[in-house]
């Protein structure tokens, strides 16, 4: 997973706003299980764990920008604990995201109306089973490695 359809739809806030305006258009009159809160979560996340693992440069070939569903829902874990701290299961939830599961979906989601790209390896099932929402959050934030 890792490829904006546009490339720096995530960077720039004009097409921040098309991205936004796409998942309303596109997605969400189709699937209404999640706001659209988690979609742009999302990007953030993406971006958050390419750079985290050294994969964000936009000279890079997409295939060394990819990430694979495991990576990407650590760098989710990561970036929620972060962001949320403890309160992260609630907020996923207020989103209609109960499990890691729902990540796939989300992911796929965009994938399917070509707002992320995909390799052909790459399946909704690499998202279950990531992480316990209910444990994933506990304790103090990790230390940046140096």
């Amino acid at each position: 997973m890792g490829e904006h359809a546009n490339e720096s739809a995530a960077s720039a806030p004009q097409e921040a706003v098309d991205l936004e305006t796409a998942i309303r258009r596109r997605i969400l009159p189709k699937d209404p299980r999640y706001q659209l809160a988690a979609y742009l979560f999302m990007y953030e996340a993406l971006a958050y764990t390419q750079k985290k693992l050294g994969r964000d440069d936009p000279a890079l070939e997409p295939a060394a920008r990819h990430l694979t569903g495991q990576e990407l829902l650590e760098g989710i874990r990561q970036y929620a604990h972060q962001a949320f701290g403890p309160l992260a299961p609630t907020v996923f939830r207020s989103w209609g995201v109960r499990n890691t599961t729902d990540f796939g979906e989300i992911v796929f989601n965009l994938v399917d109306h070509e707002l992320l790209g995909k390799t052909d390896e790459d399946r909704r099932e690499d998202f279950a089973g990531g992480f316990d929402f209910d444990t994933a959050f506990e304790g103090p934030l990790e230390a940046e490695p140096e």
